[in-house]
């Protein structure tokens, strides 16, 4: 079913990203001054959305196909897994993204890193959501 392995393979290529993102690179940013950290935020950001949005959307039409294939929940669940990064990210974590991207560097300060920390602490729950959704890929392409 090469569907349902192509499901698996790309959402473990979104939850590693999303991992790499919360564990190394945020943390990284964060060891940074206020104007500094919001510089390498706003394009790493953007590089970022530019992966990970087309990951989950590939990554739900995979699971959603073996899922018509196979009948098997864990594929479907799988699937709405990933793609709820979409709706998570519009509706939660976009007024902080749209907060950061309107701030100019120049006048970054300690509401800022403040913004910067709150969005790390939101990411994560994108990982969390990358992680169940391999999870389940995972243990429906084992049965």
């Amino acid at each position: 079913m090469l569907a349902g392995l192509l499901a698996l393979v790309t959402a473990a290529l979104f939850a590693g990203a999303a991992f790499y993102v919360g564990f190394a690179e945020h943390p990284a940013r964060m060891k940074l001054d206020d104007a500094h950290a919001l510089t390498q935020w706003k394009p790493a950001y953007k590089k970022g959305a530019a992966m990970q949005a087309p990951l989950a959307a590939i990554g739900f039409i995979l699971g959603f196909i073996a899922w018509r294939q196979t009948s098997d929940w864990r594929w479907l669940l799988g699937a709405l897994l990933l793609v709820a990064n979409w709706p998570y990210t519009l509706i939660v974590i976009r007024p902080t993204n749209n907060k950061l991207l309107a701030t100019d560097p120049a006048q970054a300060g300690a509401e800022t890193w403040a913004v910067l920390d709150r969005w790390g602490r939101l990411h994560s729950a994108r990982t969390a959501l990358g992680f169940a959704a391999t999870a389940m890929f995972l243990w429906a392409a084992l049965s």
